[in-house]
């Protein structure tokens, strides 16, 4: 699997320094060496005129091949000097060391040979044209041989740490339980794991039978990267690595293709991307094969979820239906709950949580008489004993489930009807003794009754609602539920017109 970009780059030069205090020893240099060529590549020249000069230049330029190292320069041991600081203080054991001297008889020491890692020692005289192209060539030849086996210790080395990373990735993405926070981090861990900045990640949502144009959904994404305003080139690699079931670099453009056994595919796209090593393309694909099973593991979590969801959503239709409530009632009793839990801080799994559970806080009435429950008259004393049955009989029907949402439903189901002052039943709880989740959906199912037609009453124009809301709060229901729901009373009224009833 290579993402690698096609075309071949172009070779750079070997790069040489010349130090010398001699000028005239730089050009011959040059001019005799200007035709020279290795695994098809040139030399580039650096020049230095004295050993502060070279260690300036070693210090700048990292890849430097090989060094052409007078002797005696500014001092007589100028050129061992600078030897000595490559090897010892700049750290660089790879450039290779040809030491020239003019001055027949300052041979270094053998020590000096072995300790500083020198690759020749020629006396200037007799470095005639043939000598210094096998001297180059064969200096040249090790620094090559030795950087291969350097590359191949680095990339054993990032693919061992690239591993470790891709651990501590899957580690990180297993924890994870819903599809959001999956795709989130699973995005942060690929852009840390390639070192990126700007991605986004899309699952594929379907087809449309209609104009074939396929159709996605964001789930993540990081950076200034906005998936409206993609145009049709990017649209046509979505479709192509969907269809085709592959990863591609096009451009500046790669599309992951994350395929599982779900059939939910995951595209993931990395935008500014010049090209993708193979060692990272390499690990993305080892990474992509444990992010399946997380993300097998968290779609089966979710269709669980969403199973349960409907299921309470139906039977909340059945107690509607039976009741006469208005239509919808439960769909926008969910939903005026989860702008509630969101406006006051509750945590994204609270606020699911809540807003699946909401649709099941009257299925106690399921057990009530239609004599009493379909009465559009006053109840009289022992109907409404009779009413007031059902919060009983609603956590009799839920409780002992291990589920969270069906326990949130059987605590809802229970406190619904209680009241902030205490004067509720069927325990009496008073305050915050009363829980959140309860006195959220309190808040909604007045608002919603109030709102829209029953069978002992008209609907209520929205100001004479509010004025309501404002009269009970504090007494009936939670003050600051009640005050969250009037901030946000334009979003409570888009509820109502997008499920009227």
């Amino acid at each position: 699997m290579s993402f690698l970009s096609s075309a071949a780059p172009k070779l750079a030069p070997w790069k040489i320094l010349l130090v010398d205090d001699e000028p005239d020893v730089h050009d011959i240099t040059k001019l005799t060496l200007s035709r020279f060529r290795l695994d098809g590549r040139g030399l580039a020249f650096q020049h230095a005129y004295s050993g502060a000069e070279a260690k300036e230049v070693l210090a700048r330029e990292k890849d430097i091949a090989l060094v052409f190292l007078d002797v005696v320069m500014e001092k007589e041991d100028s050129g061992l000097e600078v030897a000595r600081w490559m090897r010892q203080d700049l750290d660089n054991q790879f450039t290779r060391i040809v030491l020239r001297t003019g001055q027949p008889g300052q041979a270094p020491e053998e020590r000096v040979i072995v300790d500083y890692d020198i690759n020749d020692y020629k006396e200037k005289t007799e470095l005639d044209r043939t000598k210094l192209f096998t001297t180059t060539f064969a200096a040249l030849r090790a620094y090559r041989d030795i950087m291969k086996v350097e590359q191949a210790r680095r990339v054993q080395l990032s693919y061992r740490e690239g591993l470790e990373r891709v651990i501590a990735a899957s580690s990180h993405l297993f924890q994870q339980r819903n599809l959001k926070d999956f795709a989130s981090g699973l995005l942060q861990q690929v852009v840390a794991l390639l070192r990126l900045e700007q991605s986004m990640l899309l699952r594929i949502k379907g087809a449309s039978v209609i104009t074939g144009e396929s159709q996605y959904e964001v789930l993540a994404q990081i950076g200034d990267f906005n998936y409206q305003e993609f145009g049709p080139e990017l649209i046509a690699q979505l479709d192509d690595a969907r269809s085709n079931r592959i990863s591609k670099l096009c451009g500046d453009t790669f599309v992951g293709y994350f395929p599982n056994s779900s059939g939910k595919s995951t595209l993931l796209v990395l935008k500014g991307v010049e090209e993708i090593s193979e060692i990272d393309a390499q690990l993305l694909e080892v990474f992509s094969k444990g992010v399946a099973i997380a993300f097998d593991n968290i779609l089966l979590n979710q269709e669980i979820t969403d199973t349960q969801a409907e299921l309470i959503l139906r039977l909340g239709d059945v107690v509607e239906s039976r009741s006469h409530e208005a239509g919808n009632h439960v769909r926008r009793m969910a939903q005026i709950c989860h702008l509630l839990a969101h406006e006051s801080g509750l945590s994204e799994d609270e606020t699911a949580v809540l807003m699946h559970a909401a649709p099941m806080h009257d299925v106690g009435k399921i057990a009530t008489p239609d004599a009493v429950l379909l009465k559009p008259g006053k109840l009289t004393p022992e109907e409404w004993e009779i009413m007031k049955q059902h919060p009983t009989v609603g956590l009799q029907i839920l409780d002992g489930s291990q589920r969270p949402i069906l326990r949130a439903a059987a605590v809802i189901a229970h406190q619904h009807h209680e009241k902030w002052d205490g004067s509720g039943y069927p325990q009496g709880l008073k305050g915050e003794n009363i829980h959140p989740y309860a006195r959220i959906v309190a808040v909604a199912d007045v608002f919603d009754a109030l709102c829209h037609a029953r069978c002992y009453k008209e609907a209520w124009p929205i100001d004479k609602v509010v004025e309501h809301l404002r009269e009970v709060a504090g007494h009936h229901l939670d003050p600051h539920y009640v005050k969250l729901l009037i901030q946000n009373i334009d979003k409570a009224v888009e509820i109502n017109e997008r499920w009227p009833g």
